[in-house]
């Protein structure tokens, strides 16, 4: 098989990046701040949305918020009332684009910050610095994952096998190369150019997530859009996402039999992916941290610090 090179970013691509990443860390930090004890889950994404907006960027996926055992994709309804509570390991992952060029980053809270919980936040954000300063130009993806995977189980954790870090691009949220948090899974070079996403996922359980509840993120495929459909408008509202992923609640303003009905005839056609919320298989707790570095020539560069 034909290694992955990527190309390297263009000067213009690389500000975009160096802005999204900017814009992201304020988001998150921001969104840190909210995530409290008693805080509508809901409100929180939408007021970290906000923030992007308000700073010039776009989200390069829904704002999600993923609780306890639930390890991601958990993204609040139009109509959810789902509250923070004390205990919860809130995890929040973030995308921003500027341009088209994407970034992701995550951290977890931990609610009400209970001792039982300090270690697994501690293990994610310190295996995520780990997989950082092993990360350089052609190294092996496998030194970078057993620099996540050894500094978890230093922990007496484990990490999430069936989780990984990605490549991200322009429109495109997870593509090449892939990350994992275990090094037996881990194949080829980080080579020069790329643009990844490092996020370790830690849990003292097996360490395998299955699909559990109604997924309420989606993404339409722009090479796979159709020409029309039974609704223009409504189909013109989902593409204007280019090919990112959205949210039921992102376009609640078409109205919910509207949308469903465009769901789901998308769905018949072949043409949507859905993703559900990623469960911890044992039901224990998950925490994750996430940076989206640039591999240059000279170096790594953490765009979203």
């Amino acid at each position: 098989m034909k290694a992955h090179r990527p190309p390297s970013p263009s000067r213009d691509a690389l500000e975009c990046l160096r802005e999204a990443g900017r814009v992201a860390a304020q988001a998150r930090a921001a969104g840190a701040r909210l995530i409290v004890a008693g805080a509508r889950v809901r409100d929180v994404c939408v007021a970290v949305e906000e923030e992007i907006a308000r700073r010039g960027a776009g989200p390069a996926f829904p704002v999600q918020s993923s609780r306890n055992a639930v390890a991601a994709h958990d993204c609040p309804s139009p109509a959810d009332e789902t509250r923070y509570a004390e205990g919860d390991l809130a995890k929040l992952d973030i995308g921003v684009e500027v341009e088209g060029w994407v970034v992701d980053t995550a951290l977890t809270v931990n609610v009400g910050d209970r001792p039982e919980h300090r270690r697994f936040v501690e293990a994610a954000g310190a295996a995520l610095e780990s997989a950082i300063a092993a990360a350089a130009p052609e190294v092996e993806i496998r030194v970078v994952s057993e620099a996540i995977e050894s500094t978890i189980r230093g922990f007496g954790l484990q990490p999430v096998r069936s989780l990984c870090g990605h490549g991200v691009g322009r429109w495109q949220v997870h593509g090449p190369p892939p990350i994992p948090n275990a090094a037996d899974l881990a194949a080829g070079r980080l080579r020069t150019g790329a643009v990844v996403a490092i996020e370790p996922f830690v849990t003292d359980g097996p360490g395998v997530v299955t699909e559990e509840g109604e997924p309420q993120v989606f993404r339409l495929d722009p090479r796979r859009e159709p020409a029309r459909g039974p609704d223009a408008e409504a189909l013109a509202a989902v593409r204007a996402f280019r090919g990112l992923p959205f949210a039921r609640r992102q376009l609640a303003g078409l109205g919910g039999p509207r949308l469903e009905s465009l769901l789901d005839w998308l769905q018949k056609q072949g043409r949507l992916t859905s993703y559900a919320p990623l469960r911890e298989s044992s039901g224990r707790p998950v925490a994750q941290a996430e940076h989206t570095v640039y591999v240059s020539p000279s170096g790594v560069e953490v765009l979203t610090r």
